[in-house]
């Protein structure tokens, strides 16, 4: 299996050896939140030197803060401060309470507006130039003077039916959170194919992110799982995917159990559709040194499956 984890700490230093760890074991990625560092971009450039093969990506850089001109600056020079491939932007729109309770802006049509957004972004990122007027973003420009060999592949937080479709017409694929393998197969894969195929595009990557927990108490684990994850149910766009996938809240949406319920969990995403795995650990215990257990027999079955593929 291609499984990645969640990356971030609270130094670069910590960053780095993370990075260098997950190598180790075999992890294929480490996907980074916008906030990691303040900044996860100049992090992740440092971690990439100190590594060699281990996939960087961003799960998710939010669209509206940056200008997609800017955003595929910001993305080229990764690659090239890490002195190899294997950064992957993945963008989104975030959410209402963010784009205009902190930053002040519309988020009348975000499907729209990340339509536009992709379309200038990705052309750069594959060495085009950029040419679009939009109701939203805008550029004119012609392809980057400087640019990765390889471009800079690019997933899209796509959830809805519009932004599947515009993943697959535009992007390399999607990064998913919080969609089960009945939401991935019914929903997801379906529509981002189909997409995919009409433009022309090659079969699109999947990379499914949920919180896993292996753990003898199913219940412990979810509980455990609602208290990291439960600000997602709160949200419209995880609402919807939730319900897609036949589940009322992000705990019940977590991969728990033992290690061959886990096992069977993952399973089922990859033959529902995805082609990658991004594992949450959630740590399940009353105390440090229980927490601490659950985390090491979860990441251990996580690096077996792993390096098993």
């Amino acid at each position: 299996m291609r499984i990645g984890l969640t990356g971030g700490a609270d130094s670069v230093e910590r960053i780095v050896r993370q990075a260098e760890e997950a190598e180790r074991d075999g992890f294929s990625s480490l996907w980074y939140a916008s906030g990691v560092a303040g900044d996860p971009l100049t992090a992740m450039a440092v971690a990439g030197r100190a590594t060699s093969s281990i996939e960087l990506g961003t799960a998710v850089l939010q669209t509206y803060p940056c200008h997609p001109v800017l955003q595929a600056a910001r993305a080229a020079s990764v690659p090239f401060a890490m002195g190899r491939a294997g950064f992957t932007l993945g963008i989104g729109p975030s959410h209402r309470p963010l784009v205009e309770g902190v930053l002040g802006l519309s988020y009348d049509a975000p499907g729209a507006a990340t339509e536009e957004y992709l379309r200038i972004l990705t052309a750069l990122l594959r060495g085009e130039a950029a040419d679009l007027t939009g109701q939203y973003w805008s550029a004119h420009t012609p392809p980057p003077a400087v640019l990765p060999a390889a471009g800079v592949p690019v997933l899209l937080a796509a959830l809805g039916p519009r932004l599947l479709r515009v993943a697959g017409e535009c992007a390399d694929g999607v990064v998913l959170w919080m969609a089960t393998a009945r939401a991935i197969g019914s929903h997801v894969a379906p529509r981002l194919h189909k997409a995919a195929a009409g433009a022309g595009r090659p079969a699109p990557r999947i990379v499914a992110g949920l919180p896993v927990a292996v753990h003898d108490d199913p219940v412990a684990a979810r509980q455990a799982a609602a208290r990291t994850a439960a600000v997602y149910g709160d949200l419209p766009n995880y609402r919807r995917i939730l319900e897609i996938g036949g589940k009322s809240s992000p705990a019940e949406a977590a991969v728990v159990g033992d290690e061959a319920a886990v096992r069977g969990q993952l399973r089922a995403l990859l033959n529902e559709g995805a082609t990658d795995i991004w594992a949450f650990i959630v740590p399940v215990g009353d105390d440090r040194d229980s927490r601490r257990a659950s985390v090491h027999r979860t990441r251990e079955l996580l690096r077996q499956l792993a390096v098993d593929a």
